[in-house]
């Protein structure tokens, strides 16, 4: 008989095979709460950036918790979750391809007729006029909200904030179906700055770059109706800025080792660990010991994953083994090796990028020691990089 994952729902945690990529739902819960608490009373909106989970039910939870939408970073991402129900969707980032603009412009129309909205970001003159062009030649009425990507500190994508973003603000309010949104000031390389001194500083720079170029944008006579961005590291001080008023913030659902790494800040609220991998140890050696979730499991780039719920005297230590593999070491003199078969539980260094590995991911209710499987996550837009 074939499996199917849905047979998971009600078994123990036992029952989950390795490796797999584990949610514990009473966890993410309590983060999508302290969520909500911070958007409310902050008196800010919250569109949480779905490029992190991947998941149209999750994004359609983070809705009924009060989510005013959801950020994509690539088109097919918004198509995935479109798919699946999501009906206001922000593709923050540049679409340059004409044939990619035709189904911007489709999904622009097919949202609109479903009483949703779509959004996308610009950062050039030419990235306005071929948007114009797609939405016009595109055979439907409908319009889409168009946000003025500044750089404003990252040095990725971006226009240069003042007077070149003013001008794109007024290019597009020239277009009748390009409706100008605001302006997209997402500091990303400010996320996972440690000190907490640090990211103050960097969200102070981008929050004074939006509001000038704000000002010139409606010292020319448009309105400019919303300055949007903010992560899960530095959200407090954007919130605290007066500038912003929409916060992008996504990894506070799962988290990952790399954001625990980062000093505290008692402004914000301490999200908790969501996301684990689960691991079983497949050999055991008479240094070392080895689990079966290697790369193909769980992203490195932001480094390589915690061992999670150990006492000091079982305390291991994570080193690379490869695609399949992952080499278990004591990590003190007294600490013991894992037993052959035993079950470990892995904190990801990088939540986005781990999750795009998973078909699913396995929601246990009750905790990762004896929980149940309570749901089966489907991850829609695994793979949605274009």
């Amino acid at each position: 008989m074939k499996f199917t994952p849905d047979a998971l729902i009600g078994q123990g945690v036992d029952g989950v095979d390795t490796p797999a990529a584990c949610i514990d739902l009473d966890a993410m819960e309590r983060n999508i709460e302290r969520m909500a608490g911070f958007a409310r009373r902050h008196g800010l909106r919250w569109r949480p950036h779905a490029k992190m989970h991947k998941s149209a039910e999750l994004a359609l939870l983070l809705t009924q918790a009060g989510a005013c939408g959801h950020c994509v970073q690539k088109l097919s991402e918004a198509e995935a979750l479109a798919a699946g129900g999501v009906r206001d969707l922000f593709i923050s980032n540049e679409v340059i391809a004409p044939h990619k603009l035709l189904r911007v412009a489709r999904l622009a129309a097919e949202l609109a007729a479903r009483g949703g909205r779509l959004a996308i970001a610009v950062d050039s003159p030419e990235g306005i006029a071929r948007l114009a062009q797609a939405m016009d030649g595109a055979g439907s009425e409908a319009g889409i909200d168009v946000f003025v990507e500044i750089d404003v500190g990252q040095g990725r994508c971006g226009a240069a904030p003042g007077p070149e973003a003013a001008a794109l603000a007024l290019a597009v309010a020239a277009h009748p179906r390009l409706r100008f949104a605001g302006l997209h000031a997402y500091q990303g390389g400010a996320q996972h700055l440690r000190g907490v001194d640090q990211r103050r500083a960097a969200i102070a720079h981008a929050a004074q770059a939006a509001a000038a170029t704000r000002a010139l944008i409606e010292a020319a006579g448009l309105v400019a109706p919303l300055v949007t961005g903010a992560g899960t590291g530095t959200m407090a001080h954007e919130a605290a800025s007066g500038v912003y008023g929409e916060l992008q913030a996504g990894s506070f659902l799962f988290m990952d080792a790399d954001y625990a790494a980062n000093e505290p800040d008692a402004a914000q609220p301490a999200f908790e660990q969501a996301l684990f991998i689960k691991t079983q140890v497949i050999s055991v050696r008479a240094q070392h010991a080895v689990c079966d979730a290697g790369h193909k499991s769980h992203a490195i780039d932001s480094g390589l994953p915690l061992l999670h719920g150990l006492p000091p005297e079982r305390a291991l230590r994570y080193a690379n083994g490869g695609d399949e593999h992952g080499i278990l070491h004591p990590a003190s003199a007294a600490a013991r090796l894992p037993a052959l078969g035993e079950s470990l539980w892995l904190i990801p260094g990088h939540c986005d990028p781990t999750v795009n590995l998973h078909d699913r991911l396995i929601g246990v209710r009750g905790g990762l020691d004896h929980g149940v499987v309570e749901r089966v996550i489907r991850v829609d837009a695994r793979g949605a990089v274009t």
